[in-house]
């Protein structure tokens, strides 16, 4: 270590089915995914066998996809959509000066040296840089003023109704049986929240009042009803043509066959 540069060890690492940024939100509270922290040797054992009774902990991590990219002095925050750029250190965005982050996560268990985890925002691959307890009396402040937030709307209203058909949640089943790609969690991450803001979304209009929500080479079809705050998930689609699915067509992603399979049997 030298003045102004410090060097941190990983005590151990996420797992978690989600592996890619916009599977998950901001912030673990809105997240319904479940994960665990492996620990390290020497890290587990008596390290953690006074966490046990603790309902939240907070998990220090690195932002490990963002290392090596440049931060900025402003940033766009996910809420309200469309507001102005806030200074990044009035923000949790997660593009920083240093790629640290911090969660506060509820513990469901400990198992060897494994912590289980439920509302998480990390994902799989994570490096855990520390733990620490979550303190009811010294770490929440509910009436403390929040700056520019307490101008705007609370997050939580601003979230809109979700609905799924049994169409959209048979092949969202189907997918996440033959990939792991868990569409449920992805179209709940994207369309809870500013279902239409195509400046943060792969989401576009489409035909009779529909809209279509990208997410890798699938596209979601569902409707929205501003006034009722209402989105309908409808069902799943690929977004290859017929064409690009010929046998020996070029397979970039390595999943032709996921969509093949797919139109075979969950497609109607």
């Amino acid at each position: 270590m030298t003045a102004g540069n410090f060097n941190f060890k990983a005590i151990g690492v996420v797992h978690s089915r989600s592996k890619y940024r916009y599977e998950e939100p901001r912030q673990g509270v809105f997240s319904g995914s479940d994960g665990e922290i492996e620990l390290y040797s020497p890290y587990a054992g008596d390290a953690i066998t006074d966490l046990a009774g603790f309902e939240r902990i907070w998990v220090i991590f690195c932002f490990h996809l963002n290392c090596g990219k440049p931060w900025k002095a402003k940033v766009r925050p996910p809420f309200p959509a469309g507001g102005p750029s806030r200074s990044v250190f009035a923000t949790r965005s997660p593009h920083r000066a240093n790629p640290i982050g911090m969660s506060c996560v509820e513990l469901a268990g400990i198992e060897g040296n494994r912590l289980l985890l439920r509302h998480i925002d990390m994902l799989d691959g994570t490096p855990v840089l520390d733990v620490k307890p979550y303190i009811p009396e010294v770490d929440a402040f509910p009436h403390s003023a929040a700056g520019w937030r307490d101008q705007v709307p609370a997050a939580e209203e601003l979230i809109w109704n979700l609905e799924y058909t049994p169409q959209f949640l048979h092949q969202a089943e189907f997918i996440r049986n033959l990939s792991g790609l868990d569409m449920v969690n992805f179209a709940g991450v994207q369309l809870a929240n500013e279902p239409l803001d195509s400046s943060r979304k792969r989401v576009k209009p489409a035909d009779n009042g529909t809209w279509i929500l990208g997410c890798r080479t699938w596209r979601i079809r569902f409707t929205a009803d501003s006034e009722k705050r209402r989105v309908v998930v409808d069902r799943i689609e690929s977004n290859y043509t017929a064409d690009e699915l010929r046998p020996g067509a070029e397979d970039k992603y390595f999943d032709k066959e996921f969509h093949r399979r797919f139109l075979r049997e969950a497609e109607q």
